[in-house]
C-alpha cells in the first residue's frame, strides 16, 4: 500500500478524466495521495479535492514560478486553507533558478515568508529545488527549517546536499526519473539514502516513469517508482512500501 506524496491532481491535465485517474490509483492499491497546490486558485482546488476524498490530502503553497503573484491577500488565503483538517503541509515552495519565471530576489523573499508561515501554522514543508541547491540549503538553515520539518521533493542534489538535508531531519523524495536509464549517479545516491528518510512520488502529471516516459503521469504509476527504488535497495516491494508509507504518515501526520 503506497502513498504518492506529491501529485498535482488539480491541474488542467486531469480535467477530462480526473475521476477515472483517482479510481485507477485506488485500484492499483494506492493508500493515500497528497495533492499539492502551486498558486492561489490551484491551492483552493487541491483542498476541495481533499475534502471530496478521504484518501487524498492537500498541501498549499505558492510555487517559485508564481512567486511574483504573491501579495498580502495570498498569505491570508494560505492561512485560511491551512486551517482545514485536510491540509497536511505548506508547499510546494522553494526556488527555481532554472526557469526563473519569477526573479530570484522575489523567489527568495517569498520562500522565506512561506517558511515563516509553515512555522506559524505548525505544518511541514514541501520544497521545490531546481538549479538552486546551495541557496535552498542556505535558506533552510538560516530559517531553522528543522523546526517544521519537511521533504525535498524530486530530489536532484548530490550526496553532500542530501546529507545536509538529512541533518535537518528532512526527508528525500524520489520521482519517476529513477526508472530512466543513464541515472547511475542517482542510483548510487538512492542506494546510500537511509530508508527511514525516503519517500516516493509521481509529481504527476509530470515525470512519468518508464514505461510511460513522455506521457502524462498519474498516481497509480508510483508503484513503478517504488519497484525501482526497492530493487536498488535490495528490498521486496511490500517491505519497501511499508517503510515509505510509515515515513509519509510520520511526516504529514496522516490517519489521525
Amino acid at each position: 500500500m503506497l502513498i504518492d506524496t506529491h501529485a498535482h491532481l488539480s491541474l488542467p491535465q486531469f480535467d477530462k478524466d480526473r475521476t477515472e485517474v483517482i479510481k485507477r490509483a485506488r485500484d492499483a492499491g494506492i493508500k493515500h495521495i497528497i495533492t499539492v497546490g502551486t498558486d492561489s486558485d490551484d491551492c483552493r482546488k487541491a483542498v476541495a479535492l481533499a475534502q471530496e476524498h478521504d484518501f487524498i490530502s492537500a498541501a498549499v503553497g505558492i510555487h517559485p514560478h508564481d512567486a511574483k503573484t504573491i501579495n498580502a491577500e495570498t498569505y491570508s488565503l494560505l492561512r485560511e486553507l491551512a486551517a482545514d483538517n485536510n491540509v497536511v503541509a505548506i508547499g510546494e515552495i522553494g526556488l527555481d533558478f532554472y526557469r526563473n519565471l519569477s526573479s530570484q530576489e522575489i523567489q527568495v523573499q517569498h520562500f522565506r515568508e512561506q517558511l515563516w508561515l509553515a512555522r506559524e501554522v505548525s505544518l511541514p514543508v514541501i520544497i521545490h529545488d531546481r538549479e538552486a541547491h546551495q541557496k535552498v540549503l542556505q535558506i533552510l538553515q538560516e530559517e531553522k527549517a528543522e523546526t517544521v520539518g519537511g521533504v525535498i521533493h524530486c530530489f536532484s542534489g548530490d550526496w553532500e546536499m542530501a546529507q545536509a538535508c538529512l541533518g535537518m531531519g528532512f526527508y528525500i523524495s524520489i520521482p519517476g526519473t529513477i526508472t530512466f536509464k543513464k541515472s547511475d549517479a542517482y542510483h548510487k545516491l538512492v542506494r546510500d539514502l537511509p530508508l527511514d528518510r525516503m519517500l516516493v512520488e509521481t509529481d504527476c502529471p509530470f515525470l512519468a516513469p518508464h514505461p510511460f516516459r513522455g506521457k502524462r503521469n498519474e498516481p497509480a504509476y508510483v508503484q513503478y517508482v517504488a519497484k525501482a527504488v526497492a530493487g536498488i535497495k535490495g528490498l521486496g516491494c511490500e517491505a519497501f512500501a511499508e517503510i515509505t508509507t510509515q515515513n509519509a504518515q510520520k511526516l504529514f501526520n496522516l490517519f489521525h
